[in-house]
């Protein structure tokens, strides 16, 4: 077996977080029609129940991938920046309008921050990839 290292025990964490924020999202904006049939106060609640486990893992994403930019900081010049300061956005657009989706009250604001929430983390998602090559 191979051994075991700080490096991945941080990007362990790191992915997991997330699989729990980006994977999670997904998942529930898959279930949301069907919540809806079962009783108009499921969807959210079951929102709630997710932001329990969600905003956790952002707190772990953002701490994990400032660890990340410690260790990695001999590569932070030049393209790797510009590719670090996209991804930095897209986490901070991710966090801002998931606030405001928990927040919504209209079916606009939720369709809105909802699709920029997802769309912002996905966008992270890709940009942490290329980050990672």
């Amino acid at each position: 077996m191979l051994a075991v290292s700080w490096d991945s025990v941080r990007l362990f964490l790191h992915v997991l977080a997330a699989t729990i924020w980006v994977g999670g999202q997904l998942t529930l904006a898959a279930l949301v029609p069907v919540l809806r049939g079962v009783g108009s106060q499921v969807p959210a609640s079951a929102a709630r129940r997710f932001n329990q486990v969600a905003w956790p893992a952002f707190a772990v994403l953002v701490a994990t991938g400032i660890w990340n930019v410690i260790a990695e900081r001999d590569k932070v010049s030049g393209a790797y920046e510009n590719t670090l300061m996209l991804k930095i956005t897209l986490v901070v657009v991710s966090g801002v309008t998931a606030f405001l989706h928990a927040r919504a009250r209209s079916a606009a604001g939720l369709a809105i921050f909802g699709a920029l929430t997802g769309l912002s983390a996905l966008g992270a998602l890709f940009v942490g990839i290329l980050l990672a090559g």
